[in-house]
């Protein structure tokens, strides 16, 4: 488990957390979520994804985060998107890259920071909770399932 960031400097700016999400369609164009059990953001659907590791390229982090928590082995591709969200005494600088499954017939098995994996069409997108801004900051990335 990765160690947690440095805390900010006394009346100086807040520490900057590298972190990465993954966003991976299956062959039906379904956008893999994960329900997250712990927090920020525990019991809310997300994509896969967590902090970068010290040392980790961001490519290797999104390959590490969708295997720890979904059991399944993806191909990173491009960058979709780049966002910072504020956080105790924290920024996390999310990038977020397209990813492809390795093996297309691959079923997700929740683990690690997910106590749930799902496969989800733009009509189970709609009835899901997910994380604060996930779907309109997708959507306007033009990264979500028609």
């Amino acid at each position: 488990m990765p160690s947690a960031p440095p805390p900010p400097a006394p009346d100086g700016p807040l520490a900057v957390q590298p972190c990465v999400g993954a966003v991976v369609l299956d062959d039906a164009g379904r956008l893999l979520l994960v329900r997250r059990r712990n927090a920020p953001g525990r019991g809310l659907w997300s994509v896969p994804g967590g902090r970068v590791e010290p040392g980790e390229s961001l490519p290797a982090a999104v390959a590490r985060e969708v295997r720890e928590e979904t059991g399944l082995t993806v191909r990173v591709g491009e960058e979709v998107g780049r966002l910072t969200i504020p956080g105790d005494g924290v920024v996390y600088d999310v990038a977020d890259f397209a990813c492809t499954l390795v093996d297309p017939g691959a079923r997700p098995v929740p683990g690690d920071d997910a106590d749930a994996v799902v496969f989800a069409d733009a009509a189970a997108l709609q009835r899901l909770d997910c994380t604060p801004r996930l779907l309109e900051t997708l959507r306007g990335w033009g990264a979500l399932p028609g």
